[in-house]
């Protein structure tokens, strides 16, 4: 399987994506939480630090249960720039 390249919106949301997890996280250490969540810290510090820029929905779900975010919120917040910039687009 090829992967595509990430675009610069990919990259974006992902740098959005880890602030939020880390913001989550807290005081909390990144092994119980990736633990609990079913994945290695390793994973984790990659999706927090955006390296990982597009988890796998099984993977996004299973760190919003852990933190206690909606995946509401984390998709609100992932896509904040975008409807910011579609605003400006249409006005």
């Amino acid at each position: 399987m090829v992967r595509l390249p990430l675009s610069p919106a990919d990259i974006e949301r992902g740098r959005r994506l880890g602030a939020l997890l880390r913001d989550a996280r807290g005081e909390r250490p990144m092994l119980q939480v990736a633990l609990e969540a079913g994945m290695s810290p390793e994973t984790l510090r990659k999706i927090e630090t955006g390296r990982i820029a597009t988890p796998a929905f099984p993977t996004i779900a299973a760190l919003a249960a852990v933190l206690g975010l909606s995946l509401d919120r984390v998709w609100a917040e992932v896509t904040a720039g975008e409807r910011a910039d579609a605003g400006r687009m249409v006005s």
